[in-house]
């Protein structure tokens, strides 16, 4: 079992004021009541940066929120009924969970009970990386050696595979996620499992599961684990018709060596093979918001006429045309996935669309009115036909010359 150290000089978040304020008011002194886990520990552990700070303590929900309104931390009861309160400081919330035992679960919700026994609390949780506890100090409890798996990258069940998939189905998932931003080898037993178990995924929520695939699709190169997931038959659980592997590591190693984000929507659009109707059925079937869903529909199927085609080496006049058009977001998203398709650097035009500024059409209705132009059905396509008159000259058209050549109708 041993103990390790995280050295609280290597890793400042341990004694950052927020988290802190947090441990002198669950845990004072010499007392060991509350302990990190979670994310903060794995990233550390990882040598990756900690945002997001998660604590473990054998207080009871009702007495967590006395301590911490005693010590005159704010606390939001935001998940009480699973033992999970949000304390903030300074505006920085953490999560404050107490320990807890699994009474009955169904794969989509458990039963839980409280306990204050350390070892409990980790044998219920999913794989050995995440059962990693620090206290204040720095000092690790590890009953599952999942401080070696994480230096490993290894994915490992706590247990069964199957036996903990059984008890939350959404593990299938977490597994494939965390081993595409591990980016170690899929660990096989749990990959078995996994695909054993994978038809389990259909009972989920849709927004369980489009959740946990953006943050797989985010890692810096999911390539292999969404193949492996394609491969053993849980992609086609929840992800309807067309597949595109090709444009998808296409598009992932485009970015290779370019200050790029990675970026899931632009990904599930390429795995998705840029298909419009493909890309709708995936939004409608994982409750998309209607941003994601936007985004998707705009980058997704051929461009609109107005807009023409959409090329990583398009000519500046043609890509100002697109930029008027379709908007920044949807040019840039274009670029990249013809980027991906063509093999063209797209990174001059993309470094144009992020400084783009929206030029405003000098004429409008009124001014067509004014001219003599009668009101009614055929405005609207007199107005469109000037824009793109003036779109054509490379926005570069005065308000006069414009009127002077509408002439009345």
């Amino acid at each position: 079992m041993g103990e390790v150290w995280l050295n609280p000089d290597d890793h400042p978040w341990l004694t950052a004021p927020a988290a802190r304020a947090v441990m002198d008011a669950l845990s004072p002194g010499a007392s060991d009541r509350a302990r990190f886990v979670g994310g903060c520990v794995r990233g550390a552990l990882r040598g990756e940066p900690v945002s997001d700070i998660d604590v473990a303590t054998v207080l009871r929900p009702q007495a967590t929120l006395q301590a911490l309104d005693a010590a005159g931390i704010r606390a939001e009861p935001t998940g009480i009924d699973h033992g999970t309160v949000t304390a903030i400081v300074d505006g920085q919330p953490i999560e404050v969970t107490s320990l807890r035992r699994d009474v009955e679960t169904d794969g989509r919700r458990a039963v839980i009970a409280y306990t204050e026994d350390w070892a409990e609390d980790a044998a219920r949780r999913d794989f050995t990386m995440n059962a990693v506890y620090a206290r204040r100090d720095g000092t690790l409890f590890d009953p599952f050696g999942g401080v070696a798996h994480a230096h490993a990258g290894q994915v490992i069940f706590i247990g069964d595979p199957l036996a903990r998939i059984a008890e939350d189905h959404l593990r299938i998932l977490r597994f494939y996620r965390f081993g595409a931003w591990m980016g170690g080898t899929l660990d096989p037993d749990g990959r078995r499992a996994c695909e054993a178990q994978a038809r389990t995924l259909s009972r989920l929520s849709a927004e369980r599961v489009w959740k946990e695939l953006k943050k797989l699709l985010a890692a810096p190169d999911p390539g292999p684990v969404v193949e492996a997931m394609h491969n053993g038959h849980v992609l086609e659980v929840f992800w309807p018709g067309t597949l595109d592997f090709k444009l998808f590591l296409s598009l992932i190693n485009a970015d290779r060596g370019k200050v790029r984000p990675a970026d899931a929507l632009l990904r599930l659009a390429a795995l998705a093979g840029q298909d419009g109707d493909a890309v709708a059925g995936i939004c409608a079937r994982m409750k998309a918001s209607r941003a994601e869903t936007a985004r998707l529909a705009a980058m997704s199927g051929p461009a609109p006429v107005r807009a023409g085609a959409v090329r990583a080496g398009m000519a500046q006049r043609d890509l100002g045309r697109a930029l008027y058009v379709l908007g920044p977001q949807a040019v840039a998203d274009r670029l990249r996935l013809d980027e991906a398709r063509s093999g063209e650097d797209a990174s001059p035009a993309l470094a144009h669309a992020a400084q783009w500024t929206r030029p405003r059409f000098p004429v409008t209705g009124h001014d067509l009115i004014a001219a003599g132009a009668a009101p009614g059905p055929d405005l609207g396509a007199r107005l469109e036909a000037l824009e793109d008159a003036w779109i054509a000259s490379n926005f570069s058209l005065t308000r006069k010359a414009l009127l002077d050549g509408s002439g009345p109708s």
